[in-house]
């Protein structure tokens, strides 16, 4: 997957209703909600689709579990503005109580990538995946095995039980089906940000986040 020229910011708002219905088509929408009168989309996502995205229960979640507006990032732990957009995400929860954040590791930028998105779902089974989250985010040096594993005894993860739990089938089906969603909905790379019907791909700020999160909020999910 394509990734921004150093020092490029990017920020494309791209409506992602159009061409997705096929994704998912047999799991059946979410329940509308009761009285609700704010408009549809001219391009909504379909409810199929938004499902698969948002409402897998191993995905990590953050902010508020019945938060009005999930906001989904696709990122990687190389990608050098996913870095810098950690704090950011974290600064608009702590500031939007009503917000959900969804997490979907989506390891494009080559083995050290994948080896840490498998390692980074793995801790869910040890409870630390927000520290661990963290380091790798924070760490100088590029996500790679050596440089991984560092991180997870310095959080206190039991390493041997990690590589166990990170080559389970399950950790794959997740990252597989990410990788799904981002060539069903055409995403161009990392870090891209969906929320309502439309996504935001490059180095975000707060301000542009909140942007898409009102955005969201305008149109019946």
């Amino acid at each position: 997957m394509q990734k921004p020229e150093t020092g490029q910011r990017m920020n494309r708002r791209i409506v992602i209703g159009a061409g997705a219905a096929a994704m998912g088509a047999a799991l059946g929408g979410l329940p509308a909600r009761a009285q609700d009168t704010r408009p549809e989309h001219p391009n909504p996502m379909p409810a199929e689709l938004r499902k698969v995205l948002e409402r897998n229960p191993a995905l990590p979640v953050l902010g508020n579990p019945q938060g009005d507006v999930t906001l989904s990032e696709f990122f990687d732990y190389n990608c050098p503005y996913c870095r810098q957009n950690m704090r950011d995400v974290q600064r608009l929860i702590g500031e939007d109580k009503a917000l959900r954040v969804v997490y979907r590791e989506w390891p494009v930028f080559g083995e050290g990538s994948m080896f840490a998105s498998k390692a980074s779902l793995a801790s869910l089974q040890q409870g630390k995946y927000w520290q661990f989250h963290e380091a790798l985010m924070t760490m100088k040096a590029r996500a790679e095995e050596a440089t991984v594993m560092r991180a997870a005894r310095e959080v206190g993860l039991d390493t041997d039980k990690l590589r166990v739990d990170m080559e389970k089938r399950a950790i794959l089906d997740q990252i597989y089906e990410t990788m799904d969603l981002a060539d069903t909905m055409m995403l161009t790379g990392t870090p891209t940000f969906i929320a309502g019907h439309e996504s935001a791909f490059g180095k975000l700020n707060v301000a542009d986040l909140k942007q898409l999160v009102a955005d969201a909020r305008k149109y019946r999910l």
